[in-house]
């Protein structure tokens, strides 16, 4: 069988306000039916609406202390980055063991992890990001950050919606025409096709912005006027057809090339991501300044680092009377949704590491080799370890 011997521990995600869990009983059973022996912290996923009733029947154990969970599992699943444990006053990290494995979302690139990438090598854990997982076909099920970037992209928009001093659609009043809205969504991925889709949906007029020619075109199909950004394809597109890091003069032609369209914005969804790599600045201080009093900055990109100088990782702000949104989990405002796409694709990328009850991890394959980031005492992945020299040099600051 294969997970035969193995025990998986799903402890309770312990960053705030995120209800996420990175098992549900659907995949506890597909799991146990295979012969995994499977801990969940008691109530892990009552904030996705599964009770403990549900796991104990698809084969799960309920255990209630989570340092218990930690030592006897070989292998930790969990939604976001090890944290530390301010009601037991521990790092998770520190409740881990030599060899074990570890499989969430690492977030490499975010200086603020920087040194729990370093605590996870030297704590000897094997970890895998699973917002390294390359876009290739044969990873699509395990492509977590997808299925992230979807429910951010359109919970993004409803949360701007929300805050928003104005209507979004069109409105015939008695007493007059009321404008829709204006969003511009700046970095069409994933995210960024659904924030468009969203803000289409609720009426609002919409603009986008790429370095990618691709990536314009589909925001172009989704009935978006496009910003031209006016830079060479040979350096906009990297593998697998990502957006490629700029050096700052093109960073900078950039940011001019959005001027406008972010003066008229009513709402600017930041999507701008670089594989492995601190998120862009696209959005100055100055820039905010210019924007129309009451708009609002939701900057999905935050998780590494933000794509807006002045967005706050984690926090809610008003600057310059623009609201800027840092929040790091807005897919945990989506639990029940959000929890069976992720369950889904943690499953499927531990069937691919995963065989007859012992851990193989195979560096030629690509799938491993991109989410792998620490082994054996080492951050093994390069560009990991590039990026965090980079910036501990100063030369990324």
């Amino acid at each position: 069988m294969k997970y035969k011997g193995l025990t998986i521990g799903i402890p309770k995600e312990i960053m705030e306000n995120e209800n996420r869990v990175a098992a549900i009983p659907e995949t506890v059973k597909k799991f146990k039916d295979q012969g995994a022996r499977i801990l969940v912290e008691n109530n892990a996923g009552t904030g996705s609406i599964f009770n403990n009733d549900e796991y104990e029947t698809a084969g799960a154990e309920i255990i209630s202390d989570v340092k218990e969970l930690f030592n006897a599992s070989d292998i930790i699943m969990k939604v976001k980055e090890p944290k530390f444990n301010k009601s037991l006053n521990i790092h998770e990290i520190d409740m881990m063991k030599k060899d074990q494995v570890l499989v969430t979302f690492i977030h490499p690139a975010n200086p603020s992890n920087h040194d729990m990438v370093n605590k996870l090598a030297d704590q000897g854990v094997m970890s895998l990001s699973l917002d390294c997982i390359p876009r290739i076909t044969r990873a699509q099920s395990m492509d977590a950050l997808t299925s992230m970037s979807t429910v951010a992209g359109y919970k993004s928009v409803i949360s701007a919606a929300n805050r928003l001093p104005k209507f979004m659609p069109m409105i015939g009043t008695a007493v007059g025409m009321i404008k829709p809205a204006n969003v511009l969504v700046i970095g069409i991925g994933v995210a960024g096709l659904q924030a468009l889709a969203t803000a289409k949906r609720l009426g609002a007029v919409t603009y986008a912005a790429d370095i990618r020619p691709d990536a314009v075109e589909q925001a172009a199909s989704l009935g978006a006027r496009t910003v031209d950004i006016n830079i060479p394809p040979e350096m906009a597109i990297g593998q697998g057809g990502y957006a490629k890091h700029l050096e700052e003069e093109w960073l900078q032609k950039e940011r001019d090339a959005l001027q406008t369209a972010v003066l008229e914005a009513d709402i600017l969804i930041l999507a701008a991501l670089i594989p492995k790599k601190i998120a862009p600045i696209l959005i100055t201080e100055d820039m905010v300044k210019a924007m129309k009093p009451g708009s609002s900055i939701i900057d999905i990109s935050v998780d590494q680092g933000g794509n807006c100088a002045l967005t706050e990782p984690g926090n809610i702000v008003c600057k310059h009377n623009i609201t800027i949104d840092g929040t790091q989990n807005i897919p945990g405002s989506v639990p029940s949704s959000a929890s069976f796409m992720f369950a889904h694709n943690i499953y499927n990328l531990l069937s691919l590491i995963v065989d007859d009850g012992k851990i193989n991890i195979d560096k030629d394959d690509e799938i491993i080799k991109s989410a792998l980031i620490t082994k054996n005492g080492a951050i093994v992945n390069k560009d990991v370890a590039e990026e965090i020299e980079l910036y501990k040099s100063g030369a990324l600051k």
